[in-house]
């Protein structure tokens, strides 16, 4: 048998105290896609650093394809066909899309002459065998986010790399865009290219990956055999891996029961919704209803109209058309601060864009939306604002060093706790959570959810809109499906993934079984 193309034997790495690897290995062969997971804090970072040179190991050894590696550096990996496609996309903002690809993969020299069609034809190319509609001449400014994400992928094509790491690909991409990756992400499998994946999404793990290796606490814990053509958490535990026994690696403890059992019947309706439309923001002709207590989960595919409801509802794009009541009085919500004076609070989906400002301390980000209650008098009182956050960070389980760690410090479950903390010091009536628990891992997940069941024990009615259909159908006390910008099903708790998505596609459920 031919060499391992990634070899690392026994990795330590210690940062003053912290020990972040503790004696790692780790195989990648050509032609693999063998997943990392593990929570966050587990390592899974650190170990991507020290494979692209970012950190030099206090202990262990490092080989590729059979030829030791030592002094490892940035450049030297990139020399050696090392690539890393990170969550957060490292583009220049004011240069286009072809001048971010070629500051990667163009040598230059003092004389050398810029051929700029060939630059462009070149981006194109390279675009277009991802399936991505990018013009090149494009300002990386002016990208989405997931445009960014596949501009980034287009870079490590360009650059014919032996080993591509992907940290969180699809964390920000649309159902169509995590399409076209994952036949890049077969593709590169079938050149023998080894790819190292991460992702907290296991569907994706089964889907894609050929082993699993997870770590814990800065130990690997085991690697398993996904069995091929998994395509699922179902067939894979048909087959002897199962959804659990990866999460029980990752969390040491058993998740046989991954969602909260539900929660007492649902009191009087909070929010009321009829024949609700907004030209501007797509959404058309929505009623749906959601009481005290009661846990309104919102399933579609992208593009459905989901987020675009819940800026209706927190006054962002406010409705046109429609009528609107919460605790049975008709309302105009025509901006934010009238959504907030009227009990509604909105934790976004981009978290690091709308949810929390990451160079400020946790106390600023946590009690923003109530300066009012902590500037009486025209002053602030910081031991008001220091026992606001205190109590949070003991209710939510906040794991930080204190008040005054800037919200870069946090994991990103901790950050989405620190968002959810801000609208609750509102006191509202009506939460609306899109995506609560995207790209964060699945103890941070559990603990999110947890935390969401026990607010609406409380009394809170809960708007959930989520991309995770297990997440949906295990938290949703009654599920609306959307499409079109509309409203297409209702159906109660414990309802078949199949009919959700039947619904979410315009199909039959018996059709999207086949």
């Amino acid at each position: 048998m031919s060499a391992p193309l990634l070899k690392l034997d026994s990795i330590t790495k210690t940062f003053g105290a912290v020990r972040a690897l503790k004696g790692v290995s780790f195989e990648l062969r050509a032609g693999e896609v063998h997943a990392l997971l593990g929570e966050n804090g587990a390592g899974k970072s650190t170990l991507i650093k020290v494979i692209t040179g970012a950190h030099t190991p206090d202990a262990g050894s490092m080989e590729l394809a059979g030829e030791p590696v030592r002094h490892l550096t940035p450049a030297r990996a990139h020399e050696l066909g090392i690539a890393c496609v990170y969550q957060q996309p490292a583009l220049f903002a004011d240069l286009t899309v072809a001048e971010n690809i070629a500051l990667r993969l163009e040598s230059v020299s003092p004389f050398h002459r810029v051929d700029w069609r060939g630059r462009n034809e070149s981006a194109r190319a390279l675009l277009a065998r991802m399936g991505a509609r990018i013009e090149p001449t494009t300002e990386v400014r002016a990208l989405s986010m997931p445009e960014q994400q596949l501009v980034e992928i287009a870079c490590v094509l360009g650059a014919g790399a032996r080993i591509v790491i992907m940290d969180e690909p699809t964390a920000s991409l649309t159902r169509q865009e995590q399409d076209l990756l994952f036949a890049v992400v077969r593709d590169l499998r079938r050149s023998g290219v080894g790819i190292v994946y991460i992702s907290h999404r296991l569907e994706e793990i089964f889907a894609l990956a050929d082993r699993v290796t997870v770590l814990r606490d800065g130990e690997s814990v085991g690697t398993r055999q996904v069995p091929p053509h998994a395509a699922s958490a179902e067939q894979g535990a048909a087959a002897g891996l199962t959804r659990s026994e990866l999460i029980g690696m990752m969390v040491g403890r058993d998740v046989s029961q991954e969602f909260p059992p539900p929660g007492r019947r649902a009191g009087d309706p909070v929010l009321s919704l009829r024949g609700v439309s907004c030209r501007r923001g797509g959404v058309h002709s929505v009623s749906l209803q959601v009481c005290a207590g009661e846990i309104v989960g919102v399933a579609g595919l992208v593009g459905a109209g989901r987020t675009e409801l819940a800026r209706v509802l927190f006054g962002l794009t406010p409705a046109d058309e429609g009528e609107i009541r919460l605790g049975g009085e008709v309302v105009c919500l025509g901006s934010p601060a009238e959504a907030i004076r009227r009990g509604i609070a909105y934790v976004p989906e981009d978290r690091r864009r709308h949810g929390v400002i990451l160079d400020l301390p946790i106390a600023h980000n946590v009690t923003m939306a109530v300066h009012p209650r902590l500037f009486r008098g025209g002053w602030l009182r910081p031991a008001d604002e220091r026992a606001m956050t205190e109590h949070f960070v003991r209710e939510l389980g906040i794991k930080a060093s204190g008040p005054e760690a800037p919200g870069a410090s946090l994991s990103g479950g901790n950050q989405q706790k620190v968002s959810l903390a801000r609208w609750l010091a509102t006191r509202p009536k009506l939460l609306i959570l899109d995506e609560p628990t995207q790209g964060v891992d699945v103890g941070a997940k559990g603990e999110i959810h947890r935390i969401i069941r026990q607010l609406a024990e409380a009394g809170l009615a809960v708007l959930m809109i989520s991309s995770d259909l297990p997440e949906v159908l295990g938290m949703s006390d009654r599920i609306v499906v959307m499409r079109g910008g509309t409203v297409v099903a209702e159906l109660p708790a414990g309802s078949e993934a199949a009919a959700v998505m039947a619904a979410a596609l315009g199909h039959t459920a018996a059709e999207v079984k086949a």
